[in-house]
């Protein structure tokens, strides 16, 4: 047997195989997330004159200074213009905020994700996020790190029990390297991409997060995305407080997944052109809740860090959260591409300190601090979006590192994940599926159930 063989059965069929695999797709993964977070950060700057729009204020691009703030009108046009045609023409499953179809080809296609999903996804997420689509970046990462995974096991020839997990593994590594969050990645990766926990899937999850943060780590530094501030909790009094507040925030991810859709049905039933001018003239509409509301451009990390160090008003935080529900949904809605996670993570940040602020006016004798109220309302946000309790309380953990919000962190997320689950079962990741038509929740249909009168 010739020495190829010999390493491609080893790759395949064997455990010590499986994780070397897992230690090159962690490595692609995390050098994946570093050149699409630099994509975004150039394609901004080319933009708008600065590698982050969003806490700049109404003002002019540096490189656009003759058109003032209305370039913010014209950005989403032309972003538009160009990835609208790149995604229509090369794959349309690009388009959208990617996790739900990393879902369905785990759950319906044996993990097969088309290799030219990766380089398209991240070429159309930059653009549209770079002109000021208010989207997120950590969608896109998963869809590019499973399709990378997906490339490599089916260059392979793997099995399809392996294949999946090499998505799996992927998706592990873009969420650690992008939010610097090992154990966030994992688990990801078994509770809404695997969608179930074993301790063989654990163990190569581990190493494929670990190796794409280490990468990042080595690429970038310790460049936190997010620097959120450290909080302590008063006295157990607090505790029913954030319980109140992951009801109030598990109907407000469950609203943010209904309006999503409602928005895409909106445009859905307006649109009758091609599909490939739709960015672009939906972009017009973008553009001017941009012109109102510049603080939603792109991802807007600064303006949630601001919002929970208490620089706006609880006016203004209200705004803030209900224009990120209308500015996403509009951006995925006019066919953008981009995910929801991080646009979750800023709606629940604005609802908690929100919350926080109102609650620290009513009881001034606890002491609170509104920023906390904000952290545990980004977890729980996410949570009632996207039914992942674990996943959220470790994102926010591993974000601040502060074990002090553990507690209401947990009673918080709980609760907004019972309540939103019992107003509806499906999460806004597998909504979309449901949509199409397909119920990952239930069996395959087989050849015989699949057959006409049955």
């Amino acid at each position: 047997m010739r020495a190829g063989e010999v390493l491609h059965r080893w790759l395949t069929d064997s455990r010590p195989g499986l994780v070397g695999l897992a230690l090159i797709i962690g490595a692609g993964a995390g050098l994946g997330a570093v050149v699409f977070r630099s994509l975004i950060s150039s394609i901004t700057w080319l933009v708008t004159g600065r590698d982050d729009f969003s806490d700049a204020g109404r003002v002019a691009s540096t490189h656009l200074a003759a058109l003032g703030p209305w370039f913010l009108l014209l950005a989403p046009v032309v972003g538009g213009l160009v990835h609208g045609p790149l995604v229509t023409r090369f794959a349309p499953e690009a388009r959208g905020h990617g996790v739900p179809e990393v879902m369905v080809a785990v759950a319906r296609n044996g993990g097969r994700i088309p290799a030219k999903v990766a380089g398209v996804k991240a070429l159309a997420s930059a653009l549209c996020i770079g002109t000021g689509g208010s989207v997120g970046r950590e969608g896109p990462i998963v869809q590019i790190g499973s399709a990378l995974g997906s490339s490599i096991g089916q260059a392979l020839r793997v099995p399809s029990g392996r294949l999946t997990l090499m998505v799996a593994c992927g998706a592990a590594g873009g969420i650690s390297a992008t939010f610097n969050a090992p154990m966030a990645g994992v688990v990801f990766a078994l509770e809404l991409i695997l969608r179930a926990f074993a301790a063989q899937s654990f163990g190569v999850l581990v190493i494929s997060s670990v190796t794409a943060n280490v990468v990042a780590r080595l690429i970038v530094g310790d460049d936190i995305i997010l620097h959120l501030p450290h909080y302590t909790l008063g006295s157990s009094t607090e505790l029913l407080l954030y319980a109140l507040l992951g009801l109030f925030a598990g109907l407000v991810g469950w609203g943010f997944a209904r309006t999503l859709y409602a928005v895409e049905d909106a445009c859905d039933a307006v649109w009758r052109g091609p599909e490939w001018l739709r960015p672009a003239v939906g972009g017009v509409v973008l553009g001017g809740v941009l012109l109102a509301l510049p603080q939603l451009y792109g991802v807007g990390y600064p303006v949630l860090e601001d919002g929970l160090v208490g620089q706006y008003a609880v006016g203004l935080l209200l705004v803030l959260m209900v224009g990120k529900v209308v500015a996403t949904s509009l951006t995925i809605g006019i066919g953008g591409s981009g995910g929801v996670f991080a646009p979750s993570l800023f709606i629940g940040a604005m609802a908690g300190t929100t919350f926080g602020t109102l609650a620290a006016a009513l009881f001034p004798g606890l002491h609170l601090a509104p920023g906390a109220f904000g952290l545990v309302g980004m977890a729980a946000v996410f949570a009632g979006a996207a039914h992942a309790p674990i996943t959220s309380v470790l994102i926010v953990f591993e974000l601040t590192g502060n074990d002090d919000v553990i507690l209401p962190l947990m009673i918080a997320v709980v609760l907004a994940t019972g309540l939103s689950h019992l107003v509806s079962h499906r999460n806004i990741y597998t909504r979309k599926l449901l949509r199409r038509g397909v119920d990952i929740d239930t069996a395959p249909p087989t050849p015989e159930t699949a057959l006409p009168g049955r």
